[in-house]
């Protein structure tokens, strides 16, 4: 059990350090293009911003399991790489069809993903909608100031 315990706790660590780094990229590259992304038009930059977030997302979910089922195959958890991936993105989504059952020697690692899953996926929908709104108000700013001059 402190195998399991000590192993997750890694893994989740991983994932969140990853996708805080990228969250810092992210940020680093929409200051970069601050001025042009507060010009009007704004539906078409919120959109574009918006899609640019939820892909990055996406790909920090697919990394993530890709994380996950590495390491089941690693340890012998899992036969084959395909059912690794399969068991990770249906416990990290905590979908969990039940279709395939981790072993008992290493079920505690099952629900550690599901936290992690459940943990990164609130992190990152807290992530979307603080960009998205920054963003909005950045514009209304740019607006009011357009509007006095």
């Amino acid at each position: 059990m402190p195998v399991q315990i000590a192993l997750g706790s890694a893994l989740i660590l991983v994932t969140i350090v990853i996708s805080g780094l990228v969250f810092l990229a992210m940020e680093s590259l929409f200051l970069r293009f601050h001025g042009w992304l507060v010009r009007p038009p704004h539906p078409r930059r919120q959109m574009l911003v918006l899609c640019a977030t939820a892909l990055t997302v996406l790909g920090l979910v697919t990394i993530s399991v890709w994380i996950w089922a590495l390491a089941f195959l690693q340890l012998g958890v899992f036969n084959n790489l395909e059912t690794s991936v399969y068991f990770a993105l249906v416990a990290f989504t905590t979908l969990g069809f039940g279709d395939i059952i981790i072993g008992n020697e290493w079920r505690l690692l099952g629900g550690m993903l599901a936290a992690n899953g459940l943990l990164n996926i609130g992190m990152s929908t807290a992530i979307l909608i603080e960009v998205m709104r920054q963003l909005r108000l950045a514009q209304a700013e740019y607006k009011q100031r357009e509007s006095e001059d």
